[in-house]
């Protein structure tokens, strides 16, 4: 009988793959589309954020930009974006760590987010145009 391959990691394995955050800020930094849901788009406005959607220019020809607004958000593709490096506007530095001026409203994506920074490469790799964050796909769902 074949075994599940994770159930065979100790703690330390896994600690060493998804650690715990250390508030070094480069996950808000690097992502700079993170998947808002629904409820959650009128309170990040509030608050400063800035939310786009997400169409192509193309669409234009065939609709208009209410229809591919709503269509956007009827599809989940509304994101809180970062424009710049600077990464998220509610980032802040308090006594050399960083944390979120909303930690306890932040969007779902950014809860569900798990640290894999053991090393840089990953996020070398991935993270510069990253468009959803790790362990979720497209569309902010968690990875089967």
């Amino acid at each position: 009988m074949k075994q599940n391959r994770l159930s065979t990691l100790d703690k330390f394995s896994l600690d060493s793959i998804l650690e715990e955050c250390r508030q070094c800020g480069s996950c808000c930094k690097k992502y700079r589309k993170i998947q808002l849901q629904a409820d959650e788009v009128d309170f990040i406005k509030k608050m400063g954020g800035h939310v786009g959607i997400d169409i192509h220019l193309n669409d234009l020809r065939t609709k208009s930009m209410d229809e591919l607004i709503e269509e956007a958000k009827d599809k989940g593709k509304v994101y809180m974006i970062h424009p710049d490096d600077k990464g998220c506007i509610f980032l802040e530095k308090r006594n050399g760590k960083y944390g979120c001026k909303i930690y306890h409203y932040r969007p779902l994506t950014c809860r569900r987010f798990k640290c894999t920074m053991a090393d840089n490469s990953f996020q070398n790799l991935f993270a510069e145009d990253a468009i959803c964050l790790l362990g979720m796909n497209q569309f902010g769902m968690k990875l089967k």
